[in-house]
């Protein structure tokens, strides 16, 4: 009965994995080294005096536990000893002090060869799963996938976004802190968002996106504006207050080539595909310049620039416009100078013109 209980656990077990590795791509000799260690743990639990000499094999023709005992004279730990008389009929010429290995047959022994056996696969179905899935979604950080709308949680206010289809599919987490104010989803809404990061948890990979984060526009114009995708036009930084206004710095390989009037499109079609996404999010788009203080002048637009001179410290320029292009220039609650100041990595300073001719 003993035998033909482990007979049928060595052929569902084998069946089983075979699937498997059909199926999820998990190779068999994975599982049985999993399978063999939880059948151990599982035996051992229970039974006093069982350690590492408690041994499994298991193959495509065979399932047996053993235990490897010392010949002794006088057996005190039956769990780790053995007769004499009793090991030389496992192996006639053994002697005292000699390891002979005892198999174990026990109806137990079947039954908690199935039984582990299904936890081990399902729990190596589910590693499996997530180990493809963060294989999968780690490889799209930094870049936009579309999902649905699953949950909006009423007290934190977090969305679980579905993001991917099918078996590719997985639940990602946008935060409320990653989303644009004044924007507002139900469930069933499609949605746009930046794969920000993929993380490893005891639950799962964990997919944080994003809808404020400055890569999300970067991407926008990659799929809206060919030049970019091809490389023939490079962005070079963005700095963005998100849902309300964005600077974008562009550079074009060719000289030839308008940058901004690439990225702005016929009619303004190109530049108006992100706005409509970005819910009306206000864009300048201005040309990149390896020279800081061109590229500071550029960054204000679009206020007008009367000049630029740079601080001792080389990391702050003053700036001088037009006393009536000085609140353009400032932007509202000093918007436009705070997102031209992390657009070019640089502190901006801005005086009115006649403040410069009374000095």
């Amino acid at each position: 009965m003993a035998t033909n209980n482990i007979t049928n656990a060595h052929t569902e077990i084998f069946a089983a994995l075979k699937q498997l590795e059909r199926e999820r791509g998990i190779p068999a000799d994975y599982m049985v080294d999993k399978i063999t260690q939880a059948l151990l743990a599982a035996y051992k639990k229970d039974r006093v005096g069982y350690t590492d000499n408690v041994f499994v094999e298991l193959n495509e023709s065979a399932l047996r536990m053993y235990a490897q005992k010392e010949v002794v004279e006088e057996v005190l730990t039956p769990a780790t000893e053995i007769q004499l008389e009793a090991a030389r009929k496992l192996d006639p010429k053994c002697e005292i002090g000699d390891l002979v290995n005892e198999e174990i047959k026990t109806q137990a022994f079947g039954r908690i060869a199935a039984q582990t056996a299904k936890q081990v696969i399902i729990q190596g179905i589910r590693e499996a799963e997530r180990g493809m899935i963060f294989d999968r979604f780690s490889s799209r950080e930094h870049e936009i996938m579309t999902g649905s709308v699953l949950r909006v949680d009423p007290n934190s206010g977090d969305i679980t976004v579905r993001i991917g289809q099918g078996n590719d599919r997985t639940d990602a987490w946008l935060s409320a802190g990653e989303q644009v104010r004044g924007e507002t989803y139900i469930e069933g809404d499609l949605i746009r968002v930046y794969v920000v990061e993929v993380r490893r948890s005891s639950r799962g990979p964990q997919v944080i996106v994003s809808r404020t984060h400055p890569g999300l526009v970067k991407r926008l114009f990659e799929l809206n504006v060919p030049e970019i995708a091809s490389g023939e036009v490079e962005i070079k930084s963005v700095a963005r207050e998100a849902g309300s206004r964005t600077k974008l710095a562009v550079h074009a390989v060719d000289q030839n080539l308008d940058p901004v009037g690439t990225c702005v499109g016929p009619k303004g079609s190109r530049v108006a595909a992100v706005v409509n996404e970005l819910h009306g999010e206000k864009m300048d788009i201005v040309v990149w310049n390896e020279d800081p203080a061109q590229f500071v002048a550029a960054a204000l637009a679009p206020a007008d620039v009367i000049s630029v001179t740079p601080l001792s410290d080389e990391k702050s320029f003053r700036v001088l416009v037009p006393d009536d292009q000085l609140s353009l220039a400032i932007g509202k609650e000093g918007q436009n100078a705070r997102l031209a100041a992390r657009l070019t990595g640089h502190k901006i300073d801005i005086k009115p013109a006649s403040q410069a001719e009374e000095g």
